[in-house]
């Protein structure tokens, strides 16, 4: 089978300082494995990242008399929806998707190839799949690209409890403001570890254009980030390792970046107090599985250290 994608694995270091990287939905918590004391970070968390960077590039081209330049599929539409339904999210975003490109549905045999043609316009199912659970439409489509569940940060963190006091009371009986208690990251250097797979590439129709509009969206949804908990976040570095052939795999690709520091882990507080080790990865980057090293920094520093150490196989990325 042909592939024009080329396999990969994604690595994305990005900085949190003071802040909440990926809180439980169900406690507001901070993501914490107690055992090795590392912030976590979650797959869905960085798909909405990415999701949310569409939308509002949209939001802002809509501004500027544009159209918008992505179709999205998660997110909550409910135009096409009487008042009142009770269609599920899904089943009202195909809705939307129906009235905008197929107004008239085909006929019954026929409505299944078109409903995988309306996903398939949609940048976020190319990237990560998606679903239809519409009768006679529905369809499943695997994502190519993929995160870790979990990410774990390079350094360990002790979490911080953070009180606040609100202005307005949490009752009509009551006078004063409510208090509320959290715990916030002092600083976590956030590895996420994702993968590109070429034969998914081809059910989805995965271009080389939506590769670069996913890696722009990873950098500047990070670094745009505008919620209390997210807004003191920084993208470091972008690296996409290219294998030679889509079924190469080399093992401990996500332990190819280390942390170096002389202070305690859990007292870094910024770039400064620590160096990055490229070794393993140079090491990786001599295999004859690998067709290259794609990577993407604002830092000097970084650009130069990786160039240094992986040679001809070191290929700048544009965002």
């Amino acid at each position: 089978m042909a592939t024009t994608i080329e396999k990969s694995e994604i690595l994305f270091l990005y900085e949190s300082k003071y802040s909440i990287p990926n809180g439980d939905p169900f406690t507001g918590e901070q993501r914490y494995d107690e055992e090795t004391k590392q912030v976590l970070v979650s797959d869905v968390r960085i798909k909405r990242f990415v999701r949310d960077y569409f939308i509002e590039k949209n939001a802002l081209l809509e501004t500027e008399g544009k159209e918008p330049k992505y179709e999205v599929y998660v997110f909550n539409d409910k135009s096409q929806i009487a008042e009142g339904s009770k269609e599920s999210g899904a089943s009202a975003r195909m809705q939307s998707l129906w009235a905008k490109y197929i107004p008239k549905k085909p006929e019954k045999k026929k409505l299944g190839a078109a409903a995988l043609t309306l996903l398939k316009k949609c940048i976020d199912v190319r990237l990560f799949g998606g679903i239809s659970t519409e009768k006679d439409a529905a369809v499943n489509l695997t994502g190519p690209v993929q995160f870790a569940l979990l990410n774990p940060s390079l350094n360990r963190a002790d979490l911080r409890i953070h009180q606040n006091t609100s202005v307005f009371s949490s009752s009509a009986d009551k006078s004063r403001g409510a208090i509320g208690t959290t715990s916030v990251v002092p600083y976590a250097l956030n590895k996420i570890h994702g993968w590109i797979n070429a034969y998914s590439a081809l059910q989805t129709d995965l271009s080389q254009d939506d590769i670069n509009e996913l890696f722009a969206a990873l950098w500047n949804s990070i670094n745009n980030a505008n919620t209390r908990s997210k807004s003191n976040q920084s993208a470091l570095l972008l690296i996409q390792i290219v294998y030679a052939s889509p079924v190469d795999k080399i093992y401990g690709t996500d332990k190819s970046v280390k942390l170096n520091s002389e202070k305690e882990e859990e007292q870094i507080r910024d770039f400064v107090d620590y160096k990055l080790d490229f070794s393993t990865l140079k090491n990786i980057a001599a295999s004859d599985k690998i067709k290259e090293i794609r990577f993407y920094t604002e830092h000097p520093e970084l650009r130069t250290e990786i160039e240094t150490a992986i040679g001809s196989k070191a290929k700048f990325l544009i965002l």
